[in-house]
């Protein structure tokens, strides 16, 4: 057991059991915490005024692997709502927190608790699990929210669950939904327009997380650096990606800020490739704090790189 671990458990032995659990601060805002910040985003232009978001992610962090502090258990414990991504993205760090949090409010299967992966159509569903493979997921990539139609089905899920947990506000967050869905349509055409001339473009990433943006716009990813999902760029693995960049002549990496820039700066040296910083997080760069802001952001940028070396 690790001294994170032990630092939770210990943390979690001063809550209250689940049959008396403290009632939540004396705010009528509804509780909602997300595990990453690209969900508690979508949360707060759903719920607007009636709810209170915390993202337990940090922007910079890797959602596969946030770092489990003991405050995170409290956040948990007072929470009337917990979206989480699902099909295993938080599955190294976030079963243990709830289990210490003790709140059967966000239990699985209750109206306080949302899977935004349900109804998603998984890409990358492996045909067997094999650990041997890298650090994949047994239900596909987790990494869907980059796809506006995947979008569109998770903030509905949000609004139904929400107006399960606090019927009062309904209304507020059904106007909500119909407003976001009429903004996500027109965004949505925009972005297509944008990067419809790079149909069929190649482009290497770091992780295999840009695969359903990558699908929405009819892009292909000829390469990752990591030789599997994962696994640290090795130097063989890093020659081969070398060799597919210029013999396809591929110029654009995308990377996050979680991961090695240097590595992909030293493949864009040898293959005059551009390395582009892509969060897939609101609020990592400036003007990025909606959904809508990031996905402008991240098509503009895409779209501007793929234009200047082509």
């Amino acid at each position: 057991m690790t001294t994170l671990t032990h630092l939770v458990l210990a943390f979690a032995a001063l809550l209250p059991t689940a049959g008396g659990v403290e009632a939540p601060p004396p705010a009528k805002l509804l509780n909602v915490v997300a595990t990453t910040p690209d969900l508690a985003a979508l949360a707060r232009a759903i719920g607007g005024a009636a709810v209170d978001v915390k993202a337990l992610a940090k922007p910079t962090e890797d959602p596969h692997f946030v770092d489990a502090k003991p405050s995170l258990v409290v956040t948990l414990n007072r929470a009337d709502m917990l979206i989480e991504g699902g099909a295993e993205l938080e599955m190294g760090w976030l079963p243990p927190l709830l289990e210490s949090a003790r709140n059967d409010r966000i239990a699985a299967g209750s109206p306080g608790r949302v899977s935004a992966s349900t109804g998603i159509r998984m890409l990358e569903v492996p045909t067997s699990f094999d650990r041997s493979k890298g650090d994949v997921h047994s239900m596909g990539n987790p990494h869907f929210l980059l796809d506006p139609v995947n979008v569109r089905l998770v903030v509905t899920q949000i609004a139904q669950h929400m107006a399960q947990v606090d019927p009062a506000s309904a209304a507020l967050f059904r106007d909500n939904l119909k407003n976001f869905l009429a903004t996500l349509e027109v965004k949505a055409a925009a972005w297509q327009k944008e990067l419809e001339p790079f149909r069929g473009a190649k482009i290497v990433t770091y992780h295999k997380d840009f695969v359903y943006l990558a699908e929405r716009y009819k892009l292909e990813v000829a390469e990752t650096l990591e030789p599997k999902p994962g696994i640290e760029p090795s130097p063989i693995h890093l020659a081969a990606v070398i060799g597919t960049m210029r013999a396809q002549k591929v110029r654009v990496i995308l990377v996050q800020p979680f991961q090695n820039r240097k590595t992909a700066e030293t493949v864009a040296r040898q293959t005059d490739a551009v390395v582009l910083d892509m969060p897939q997080q609101p609020g990592v760069k400036p003007n990025t704090a909606t959904y809508f802001d990031l996905m402008d952001s991240l098509v503009h940028t895409l779209a501007t790189a793929l234009q200047e070396k082509k």
